[in-house]
């Protein structure tokens, strides 16, 4: 895990002091809001419905045990006791008093975390695959290639103003965890046929309003070259971005509005100008230096336990089911990778309480050499859980009710605060993922349904990505009142898709029932081992739509609803 150096130390700590007085000058009333905006939003800060909110980077969602363990008494000295972790790999605090927040901030200083450039237009939090690392299938680890970026763009003065929030995400898996396809620049770790390792860059994805899958515009990218690069995507950009309108100022609409063949013509153009800068090379002394710090753990030699694993699952059916969804294989012999779902049935996605948190820090401590990862649907991860710790481990989850096995399942639900918190949302998405979550809370029912993402966000901006949701749920209002729009077929994996718009709009209480008509069509309609994704590009929208509104439509719906 990467260590603040003392230039780290340094810019943060400077930080701190300077909005400490841009805070008291708000306070004092010598900063207008429209002046203090700019300089909350530089610092993580927001104002919401109800308070200020706090998002809190985690750097490719990789935290030590230490640092969870902070943000647990952060949220219960200056917040109500939780904390939400986002699809960024985030944690947001809801309930923040804007004159105690510089000294949130010092605290986080003093486990090396920050809120810099969670917000604003600028360079957001570099996300990844939460197994990075760890997974067997992985060409390499993207890790310390995710924080060479947080080093380059952390106060790049030329890109501190750009004309829209810009994300970057980064894997290094064949399997996509990291959904780079739908980021504004997405790379993929592979190799040549030379065996040489370099990245396919992916620019110009991104949901809300205008949502678009990224395009290749480089099929190789030698990893010595990838600060130049990306340099020159952002040069480009931020000369011809749109600034004039909000909803048009992202990277996906300037590639599409170029197309993808000129806009990679002048990315190469400008490359061709910054990549002999010094400034821009990586000495290979400095990537072995940042690669040290995320070196395999002192793993044990053990030899695989899965088959004693299988018969103590068979023993106790709760264990086996837990085993079954939550624990994925190590690239060790003898250890396992452990997801610990925030997505107990009924509860809010991705919230934690403070007590949880320091708890599953405790746990990490004592299973999972003191590391927790973060996952882009809103999950925590255990990493390097021996295999024989793993019925102790799932014991000591279930007490925190944070062992549903439930991993990749209906309940699995990604969803935004929604309009109990966001001043952007139009409708709830908290209230409704919770009762499709309970429609669905047996586990049995849940293992037979399978893989299914279900995806739900509260206005356009679709930070619950509902897009790439095998089903997504927009949340949308008309004439005062809360409608929800369907989706079908989205998957943010490598096989990105967006979904197709199921029909006319429902009301908050009809969703649970519109799905589960999904749910049993598919079922009916599924071949042996065909996840619901499968079957939906096998068999089109219309056998879904005849099942979701059948012959008696619902009562509430109106046709005429966006």
């Amino acid at each position: 895990m990467y260590r603040y150096d003392e230039f780290d130390h340094a810019l943060v700590a400077e930080r701190i002091s300077q909005f400490r007085g841009q805070v008291e000058r708000r306070l004092a009333g010598a900063l207008s809001e429209d002046q203090f905006k700019p300089l909350r939003l530089m610092n993580g800060l927001y104002l919401q419905l109800h308070a200020y909110m706090l998002r809190i980077n985690v750097p490719y969602g990789t935290l030590s045990s230490r640092q969870l363990r902070r943000l647990a008494a952060i949220a219960r000295r200056y917040d109500r006791g939780f904390g939400h972790f986002t699809t960024r790999q985030n944690l947001q605090l809801n309930w923040i008093r804007l004159h105690q927040v510089p000294d949130i901030l010092a605290e986080l200083a003093e486990v090396e975390m920050n809120a810099m450039q969670s917000s604003g237009n600028c360079v957001r939090n570099v996300t990844s695959d939460q197994f990075a690392g760890r997974i067997r299938e992985e060409v390499a680890d993207p890790r310390p290639w995710c924080e060479l970026i947080r080093q380059w763009s952390i106060l790049h003065p030329e890109f501190s103003y750009l004309p829209r929030k810009f994300k970057i995400a980064v894997t290094g898996s064949p399997h996509d965890r990291a959904a780079v396809r739908v980021h504004d620049i997405g790379l993929h770790l592979h190799r040549n046929a030379g065996g040489e390792l370099g990245f396919e860059v992916v620019v110009g994805g991104g949901l809300g309003r205008m949502p678009f899958i990224g395009s290749t515009i480089r099929e190789f990218l030698p990893t010595a070259d990838l600060l130049s690069y990306l340099e020159a995507v952002l040069r480009v950009y931020n000369l011809g971005g749109r600034r004039d309108n909000i909803h048009r100022a992202r990277i996906k609409v300037q590639v599409n509005a170029l197309g993808v063949g000129q806009f990679r013509e002048l990315v190469e153009q400008e490359w061709q100008q910054v990549r002999a800068s010094p400034l821009l090379a990586v000495p290979e002394a400095e990537v072995a230096r940042i690669q040290a710090y995320f070196a395999p753990p002192a793993w044990e030699t053990l030899p695989d336990a899965g088959g004693a694993l299988a018969a103590r699952g068979r023993e106790v059916p709760d264990f086996g089911r837990w085993l079954a969804r939550n624990v994925v294989e190590h690239r060790a012999s003898g250890y396992a990778i452990v997801n610990v779902p925030l997505k107990t049935p009924g509860r809010v996605p991705g919230d934690a309480t403070s007590d949880q948190m320091g708890a599953v820090a405790d746990l990490a401590d004592r299973y999972s050499l003191g590391e927790v990862r973060v996952s882009h649907r809103q999950n925590l991860v255990l990493p390097d859980v021996r295999q024989a710790d793993l019925f102790d481990l799932w014991t000591a989850l279930a007490r925190l009710e944070l062992a549903a096995p439930n991993t990749g399942l209906v309940s699995d639900i990604v969803a935004c605060p929604g309009l109990d918190y966001c001043s952007l949302a139009n409708a709830r998405s908290i209230s409704v993922a919770q009762d499709i979550a309970r429609r669905f809370a047996d586990p049995d029912e849940a293992a037979d349904i399978g893989n299914l993402a279900i995806n739900i966000s509260g206005c356009m901006n679709a930070c619950g990505h509902h897009h790439v949701g095998h089903i997504g749920i927009l949340g949308v209002e008309k004439n005062g009142r809360e409608f929800y729009q369907l989706t079908l077929g989205g998957s943010s994996a490598e096989d990105t898709s967006l979904g197709d718009r199921l029909g006319p709009g429902v009301s908050a209480e009809e969703v649970p029932l519109v799905i589960a008509r999904i749910v049993e069509r598919y079922k009916a309609l599924r071949r042996e081992g065909e996840r619901f994704l499968d079957s939906y590009r096998r068999v089109g929208m219309d056998e879904f739509k005849a099942a979701a509104y059948g012959d008696a439509p619902p009562h509430s719906r109106q046709r005429e609803s966006a």
